[in-house]
């Protein structure tokens, strides 16, 4: 584990339980972005059946990440390297808000 995967870790799940019903409207723009510990992280989502995905990319680095949510656990890659940990009732934040969007 390299020593920013766990600052990306903590990113990911302050960014989940951050997220509110805003963020979602129809009128949002797709891509969206937050800064903590002095990275920005640029995303977008997408409901996909039974799961959300968190796409985007990590400044200054640009290292990629994507992040599945099912229930409550997040699994995915953060640049390059495998991630997996739990949000208590992630999906139930994002999906009942994006999935009205459509």
């Amino acid at each position: 584990m390299t020593k920013t995967l766990p600052k990306t870790l903590l990113a990911a799940a302050a960014m989940l339980a951050t997220l509110s019903a805003p963020a979602f409207a129809k009128d949002a723009a797709p891509e969206r972005k937050f800064t903590r510990d002095g990275q920005t992280y640029v995303y977008t989502m997408a409901v996909k059946a039974n799961r959300v995905v968190i796409s985007g990319r990590r400044y200054p680095s640009g290292s990629a990440f994507q992040f599945t949510v099912r229930g409550d656990q997040i699994s995915g890659v953060s640049g390059g390297e495998p991630v997996s940990f739990t949000v208590k009732g992630a999906q139930a934040k994002l999906t009942p808000v994006a999935l009205a969007s459509r």
